[in-house]
C-alpha cells in the first residue's frame, strides 16, 4: 500500500506524507486535534529522513494510540536531512474512530521523494 502526496516544499510534502499515513489508519474527520505531541527524525539523505519521519509518527500510533489530525513541521538542511514537528491530535477511540489499515512499518522501497517537483510516494508494509 502506498501514500502519494504534493506539496510546494519539502516541508510541505513531509507533513501531506504524515497525515497520509494517519488517514491510511482512520477518518481524519473524525479526529479532534486536542493534543499536541512533538516529533524529530534525522537521516543521511532526504529518503532516509521520509522514512525516519514517518516512522516517528506510526511509533506513536503503535505505543500511544496516538492519531495525528495536524502537523506542523520545519525541515533542517538542504537538502532536508531532518525534522521537527508537532502533531496535533488525539488518542484512537474505536466508538469514534473507524479502524481502516493496520500500517506495520514504512519502507525505502519504491520511495520517491521530489520536492522539486512537488510530489512524493512512500509504500508502507500493511
Amino acid at each position: 500500500m502506498g501514500i502519494w502526496a504534493r506539496g510546494a516544499t519539502a516541508t510541505d510534502l513531509l507533513e501531506a506524507l504524515g497525515l497520509g499515513l494517519y488517514a491510511l489508519m482512520t477518518d481524519l474527520r473524525k479526529v479532534r486535534p486536542l493534543e499536541e505531541k512533538a516529533v524529530s527524525a534525522a537521516g543521511s539523505d532526504p529518503a532516509e529522513l521520509v522514512v525516519a519521519f514517518l516512522t516517528e509518527l506510526l511509533l506513536l500510533e503503535q505505543t500511544e494510540q496516538f492519531i495525528g489530525r495536524e502537523i506542523r513541521a520545519r525541515t533542517l538542511g538542504s537538502p532536508p536531512t531532518a525534522i521537527v514537528a508537532s502533531v496535533a491530535g488525539e488518542r484512537f477511540d474505536a466508538a469514534r474512530h473507524p479502524a481502516r489499515t493496520e500500517v506495520k512499518a514504512v519502507t525505502l522501497h519504491g520511495l520517491e521523494f521530489d520536492p522539486a517537483g512537488g510530489r512524493a510516494r512512500v509504500i508502507v508494509d500493511i
